[in-house]
């Protein structure tokens, strides 16, 4: 209620003055409260926007940022390609969920990161290990999702799709995936989050490209402006994914059929 009373400007207002709030503890911490000559003063804001001006102008940066980007898309495109089928199967067949249910929960609570060591052996060097690593994390919220989604799907859609002879695919197209949409796309951004946290490190496999590689290489060079700089892009990048995933649930409002609006409207089968 006092969100809707505030406003969207309102929201935004607010939400700058948190962001200038937190600009202005980082500038108290490494530039008023450091000692002179200090490590911290080598993080400070006024150095680390200037270098983050530099990388972004004046070196291969952006091809970095892309080649992330890339990995993220293809991860999130394999988890995906993995992920929806199998919640489906599960949230449609009780016993395969019953039968999955305990293996699933289980890996899903190891650490992607764990199986760093293990993807290396086995894809080698290279995105192989990483591509594996950001489509094993992704997976998770994505099958669990589109399982609640097909398990709290309104039956008599399914009954009326029967009883105007619609075939599997018609069904599935028609009446199962929009019905489960809103779920799928949960899952979309509760996955691009995690994919976000697990990718830095994946970059630090062995790759020669991308901003885990780059963060390393800044370390290695001692260039702690540009080490700074480098956790400000990430973060800004992860922010502004963030908020195009809060805005994909709002596409599920473009289905023809909803699992909460089964009584209004017919659906296109």
């Amino acid at each position: 209620a006092q969100a809707r009373r505030d406003g969207p400007a309102a929201r935004a207002v607010l939400g700058l003055a948190g962001l200038a709030a937190l600009l202005a503890l980082w500038w108290l911490g490494t530039e008023v409260l450091a000692p002179a000559g200090g490590m911290a003063r080598r993080f400070a804001p006024a150095a680390t926007f200037a270098s983050l001006w530099q990388l972004l102008t004046g070196s291969d940066l952006p091809l970095h940022v892309l080649v992330s980007l890339r990995r993220v898309a293809v991860g999130l495109g394999l988890a995906l390609a993995i992920g929806v089928p199998l919640g489906l199967a599960i949230g449609s067949y009780r016993r395969l969920e019953a039968a999955l249910s305990p293996a699933m929960q289980f890996l899903r609570m190891i650490s992607p990161l764990s199986w760093m060591p293990i993807a290396v052996m086995v894809f080698g060097v290279g995105d192989d290990p990483v591509y594996f690593l950001l489509a094993f994390a992704a997976v998770w919220p994505i099958v669990l999702n589109t399982a609640a989604g097909g398990q709290q799907l309104d039956a008599r859609w399914l009954q009326l799709a029967q009883s105007m002879a619609a075939t599997r695919w018609e069904t599935l197209r028609h009446v199962i995936l929009p019905g489960v949409l809103g779920h799928i796309l949960t899952g979309v951004r509760l996955a691009i989050g995690i994919l976000w946290i697990v990718l830095v490190p994946c970059e630090m496999l062995g790759v020669s490209a991308g901003m885990g590689y780059f963060i390393l290489d800044t370390r290695d060079r001692l260039a702690y402006s540009e080490l700074m700089a480098m956790v400000l892009l990430i973060g800004a990048l992860g922010f502004a994914l963030d908020a195009a995933a809060r805005a994909l649930p709002l596409l599920a409002r473009l289905g023809p059929v909803h699992a909460t609006g089964a009584s209004h409207g017919h659906p296109d089968a």
